[in-house]
């Protein structure tokens, strides 16, 4: 849920509830305040000048804490995408007040009416983000990307850079990127395809006001350019995951393939919004086929998402190939530490390999720290977004109370059956007798509580 139109300001108080129930923090204590305030003055003295480079960065326009930049370069038939990263670690001590206080959040949470940050906005959005304009601290890394998409790590260097433009993602033309933007993004998805990977990118929700004080639940296709633009995420992050296992150390992101509980579950949700997955096709081979454009084929998409058991941390094991089965292959998280506190270990990690270095021992301690703290930021994260969209699911119901919808069994358990809707992207739990996995049911709704974030439905004939 990344976006809400709430004209009447109707949702307020249900957002500040949620925000009360998980603790979400609204400002950051007096001594991080200042700590941010003075690590922002301090100036790049260990950074080469690479503020002659055409780096620049693309985000949704709204965004101000901008953790990467990109430019990218040709060498023979390979392509060399030099991606700078936020140096978060320049400006965070190990131990300071800002570093406690990262390691308390874990992440930066969102909701649909504001963020509340890793870091101080004085660092996530402005001395520490790649905005544009004024010289900023980085660190570069060099990914080789040869003709069939397969990465290397070729270098990484902390440097001064200047942004030459902030481009948004709805409104970036091909004229304003490097020519070989849309090549670099073709060669990774080449890549991905031969490895078998089964990454899904579901559109986003909103809800948007349709008067009365009614709401609908709506979804936004991911834009072509953002998908583009992850692909220069995927192939650092790809490129890194690689390097760090070689060198014996490191945090990957890991992820496992969904069970047969919930593939079964899965091909009973396709079943309930009218989608044909042939019996002989994969999970996989029929994701590649959904159309994020068509509302129920992206509800789809989102369910797929959900279905697994979720990725996790763990750190560099002897012997183990940290293995993310979505993107088939081995994975980390770097490119985003105004936002995760793990990438600025990541990326501290990779820039001492890079350069003969060893590893920094708070950095290898770390490691072994992160996997609990992540999976509580993740946790917490999901808790909100459940929170949020069962509010919004609530309100999208609210008025239609004796309404009948169409909906199909997906899955029972001690707690009784599971449906979904056959037309609204929506799963409830109903007390329903003799019912199998599979079955068609006609349901009444009988409440929609938009401040208990509840919806109940009963059976009908």
């Amino acid at each position: 849920m990344k976006a809400l139109a709430d004209p009447d300001n109707a949702l307020a108080a249900g957002l500040a509830a949620i925000r009360t129930q998980f603790q979400v923090p609204d400002s950051f204590p007096p001594a991080v305040l200042a700590a941010a305030e003075a690590a922002a003055k301090r100036a790049p003295t260990e950074h080469v000048d690479r503020t002659d480079r055409p780096f620049v960065t693309l985000d949704p326009a709204s965004s101000t804490d901008l953790d990467q930049a990109f430019c990218i370069d040709r060498s023979g038939a390979d392509l060399l995408l030099h991606y700078a990263i936020a140096d978060v670690a320049w400006f965070v001590d190990d131990g300071d007040a800002l570093d406690a206080e990262a390691w308390h959040r874990g992440a930066t949470q969102y909701l649909p009416d504001g963020k509340a940050g890793l870091y101080p906005p004085i660092l996530a959005e402005g001395a520490a983000s790649l905005l544009p304009g004024g010289p900023r601290p980085a660190v570069i890394f060099t990914v080789r990307v040869a003709p069939d998409g397969a990465v290397h790590l070729d270098g990484a260097e902390r440097a001064v850079i200047r942004s030459k433009a902030k481009l948004a993602y709805d409104s970036v033309s091909a004229a304003d990127l490097p020519a070989d933007f849309d090549e670099l993004a073709r060669r990774i998805q080449a890549a991905e395809d031969r490895r078998g990977a089964a990454r899904v990118d579901p559109p986003e929700q909103e809800v948007d006001a349709i008067g009365e004080g009614r709401f609908k639940l709506l979804f936004r296709p991911v834009l072509e350019s953002e998908v583009r633009n992850a692909a220069m995420s995927l192939a650092t992050n790809l490129a890194i995951a690689d390097a760090l296992q070689a060198h014996k150390t490191g945090l990957f992101r890991v992820m496992a393939e969904p069970n047969e509980g919930a593939i079964k579950r899965l091909r009973l949700t396709a079943r309930a919004f009218g989608l044909n997955w042939p019996e002989a096709a994969t999970l996989d081979q029929f994701g590649r086929t959904l159309d994020a454009k068509d509302a129920k084929q992206a509800a789809f998409m989102l369910a797929i998402r959900r279905a697994g058991e979720g990725a996790s941390y763990v750190p560099y094991r002897e012997g183990i190939i940290p293995w993310h089965a979505a993107m088939a292959a081995t994975y980390t998280h770097a490119t985003a530490p105004l936002r995760r506190l793990a990438d600025r270990y990541v990326v501290r990690a990779t820039l001492a390999i890079a350069n003969g270095q060893p590893v920094p021992e708070v950095v290898t301690a770390a490691f072994t720290q992160l996997p609990a703290v992540m999976a509580r930021a993740d946790s917490l994260s999901g808790q909100i977004d459940r929170a949020v969209i069962d509010m919004a699911e609530a309100i999208m119901l609210r008025g239609r109370e004796g309404e009948v919808f169409p909906a199909v069994v997906t899955d029972l358990d001690d707690r009784g059956a599971r449906m979904q809707l056959r037309d609204l992207p929506v799963v409830a739990r109903i007390t329903a007798h003799h019912v199998a996995p599979g079955d068609a049911l006609r349901v009444k709704l009988v409440a929609a509580d938009p401040d208990k974030r509840t919806i109940s439905f009963e059976r009908v004939g």
